[in-house]
């Protein structure tokens, strides 16, 4: 058994979700960000890759005080479990995932990671062991649902999200479109990573709803199964 899985992300009018050098941008406006915030709440946990730790430091947290009561009165946490795939252990101690609100943090680490580094990382969270080389996406979930959760929400970046569409982790995939152009063949995409090679193999999805927000677009997409 695993959780649900829906990835959230916000990307330009091309198709890019920062600049050629990472640098976040903010594509979507205080309607969204609304949005994101609410089902942060509504997810038992969040997760997030390692470059996106590294290249934007995100904390996780709801931010709405109204939200976090609602969670605390469901007899839950202010914040959902936060999860780092991280197969090296490179996350720094100071990262504000680690450090910023309460609740459990959770990262998963293979057996690349050092053992005298999983040590440490065990003082600050939760250390999933899951895969050899890389970590393995499939035992995580299964893992994390062995510890309550339900409904995961992703929140980038490419790569993680390349591999969960490739090895048919995705359940739902939530886009705002932003009405900006980045532009540049190597800025990141919502899904990086090698891509499908053959057409058969792509990920079908089924549009669940469309509507206008702020000056852009949300799309939520079921994905098909084969």
């Amino acid at each position: 058994m695993r959780p649900f899985v829906f990835v959230n992300i916000a990307m330009s009018a091309d198709g890019k979700i920062s600049t050629r050098e990472r640098r976040q941008v903010r594509i979507s406006g205080n309607e969204d960000y609304s949005r994101v915030d609410r089902i942060k709440a509504e997810s038992d946990a969040i997760m997030v890759g390692i470059g996106t730790v590294l290249a934007d430091n995100p904390s996780l947290t709801v931010k709405s005080p109204e939200l976090r009561a609602g969670r605390r009165a469901a007899g839950e946490g202010e914040n959902p479990i936060r999860v780092v795939v991280d197969s090296r252990g490179r996350i720094p101690l100071d990262a504000d995932i680690l450090q910023k609100g309460s609740g459990k943090r959770v990262v998963a680490v293979s057996r690349e990671a050092l053992p005298e580094t999983v040590e440490t990382l065990r003082q600050h969270a939760t250390v999933v062991l899951a895969g050899d080389e890389t970590v393995d996406l499939g035992i995580l979930l299964d893992e994390l649902y062995r510890q309550g959760v339900r409904r995961l929400m992703v929140e980038g970046g490419g790569t993680l999200i390349w591999a969960l569409f490739a090895q048919g982790l995705v359940d739902e995939l939530q886009t705002f479109v932003g009405n900006i152009v980045i532009g540049g063949k190597d800025t990141p995409t919502p899904a990086d990573g090698t891509g499908f090679l053959r057409e058969a193999d792509f990920a079908r999805l089924r549009i669940i709803e469309a509507v206008r927000l702020d000056e852009g677009l949300l799309i939520r997409w079921k994905v098909e199964r084969a």
